[in-house]
């Protein structure tokens, strides 16, 4: 579809008027959502970026609205977010849960606002737009050089999201939406696209994905992508608690999950630039990492105890930087656990979800960092599985053991980068736990106790 022939807005209700009619609804239901990223902070108000009519009459409308909420955001005046919006004289039954309000006022006023996303005859609306490449309004359709996206797939919305939303399409494809959106490449297609390109299938190729307009200012921002979706494939977080529950050896599987991350390693410092860590950065990263303690244990006070021990890791980490230890760093997923991987009926495990945490500003998520930082990540998912046993003990030595065996490099054999990356990695795990999930919180503490005294 050309440019001219795009609806860059419904004709009935102009942006001022449309963000009139949605403004007091959005206050409502945006903090509700789990993906909204500014829980706790009031709306002083929104602007309308961009409004794209995917349907006539305002029926489906593509929003980027920017919510202002003091103080500003790291990303720029106001976190942005993508929206679907169905307006209707009033909503179907079925729609219920999905309603964000009826509109009193402005151009809309009298119709009933839900989210799209929910209404199988709007989700099918989305994938025919991704079948077809080429501009509409303010959004960009692009497909992959492998891709097929066939006609006609019944709709299915995932509930369990957090930073995201996703439909399946008829088991045969998955769309991820990212909802807060920022300028730029998101990981999430930039890395799958990159080990495509190298012939690594432990990752899902992209099907199709679109993005902003990018303008003088500003580059694209994407906004999502189409990937196969795997049918029948156990989740790995889901899988090592089965085991653990019936007092299961996972060793075996462990090791093929050291296996699997190496070859994703190796194929990414192929497909992408990598660089070498040589004293000044290493001393930024330990810095980094102390920071990133020190504020974490004034929100987080159970953490103080520790925070003496605990620094001792990153100044070590210091120390070899000063004696002029290098470490070469690559792309790396970013936030690896246990749950980013996906175990198909053959065996096979797969990766996913290279968004890398969405907390985090795009920018550091597409920085490189010495493999260990994934590695430490798994390590930790091993701890939350089965906390301080045997079981997580064993499954541990056994993904490092499988990683060596394809990379040529066992990553205990840099004890002190991985106790480095491994600390700041449950810092970060504290801090969660104790805003969203205060009765998981002695995971971490239980981990970053043994890691003081390391």
């Amino acid at each position: 579809m050309s440019e001219a022939a795009a609806r860059p807005a419904a004709p009935t209700a102009g942006e001022s008027g449309l963000l009139m009619s949605l403004d007091p609804l959005l206050r409502e239901w945006l903090p509700r959502q789990r993906w909204f990223a500014g829980k706790g902070r009031p709306i002083t108000g929104f602007t309308l970026d961009a409004v794209t009519e995917l349907l006539p009459d305002a029926a489906l409308l593509h929003l980027l609205v920017r919510a202002h909420q003091p103080p500003a955001d790291e990303e720029g005046p106001g976190d942005r977010y993508q929206l679907l919006i169905g307006t209707a004289e009033a909503a179907a039954p079925h729609l219920a849960p999905a309603v964000i309000g009826h509109i009193t006022h402005g151009p809309l006023a009298g119709r009933t606002a839900y989210e799209a996303l929910q209404d199988p005859r709007h989700s099918a609306v989305l994938l025919e737009r991704l079948r077809i490449p080429g501009a509409l309004g303010a959004l960009r359709f692009h497909r992959g050089p492998h891709g097929e996206v066939p006609r006609d797939l019944a709709p299915r919305p995932l509930t369990a999201e957090q930073s995201n939303s996703s439909v399946v399409y008829g088991d045969t494809l998955i769309a991820k939406l990212f909802r807060r959106v920022v300028p730029g490449l998101n990981p999430d297609l930039e890395l799958p696209l990159a080990l495509a390109r190298e012939g690594c299938d432990r990752v899902p190729e992209p099907v199709a994905w679109f993005e902003t307009a990018g303008t003088h200012h500003t580059e694209p921002a994407t906004l999502g992508l189409l990937q196969p979706f795997l049918r029948d494939a156990a989740d790995g977080w889901d899988l090592a608690l089965k085991h653990v529950t019936n007092q299961q050896d996972f060793t075996a599987q462990a090791r093929d999950l050291g296996r699997a991350t190496a070859e994703v390693h190796t194929a990414l410092a192929r497909a992408l630039p990598t660089v070498t860590y040589t004293r000044a950065r290493i001393e930024q990263l330990a810095e980094s990492m102390t920071r990133r303690l020190e504020t974490t244990a004034q929100q987080v006070p159970p953490l103080l105890p520790y925070v003496d021990g605990l620094r001792s890791a990153f100044e070590a980490l210091a120390r070899l930087g000063a004696e002029g230890r290098t470490w070469q760093a690559q792309r790396v997923h970013g936030d690896l656990h246990l749950g980013q991987f996906l175990r198909e009926p053959s065996g096979t495990w797969k990766l996913i979800d290279f968004e890398g945490e969405p907390s985090r500003p795009l920018a550091e998520r597409r920085l490189p960092h010495p493999v260990h930082r994934d590695i430490a990540g798994m390590l930790r998912s091993f701890d939350y599985a089965s906390p301080q046993s045997d079981w997580s003990l064993s499954c541990r030595a056994a993904y490092c053991s499988g990683y060596a065996e394809v990379s040529g490099t066992d990553p205990r054999t840099a004890p002190v980068l991985l106790r480095a990356y491994e600390t700041d990695k449950a810092v970060y795990e504290s801090l969660y736990e104790a805003r969203h999930r205060p009765d998981w919180l002695q995971v971490p503490l239980t981990a970053l106790k043994r890691l003081a005294t390391h």
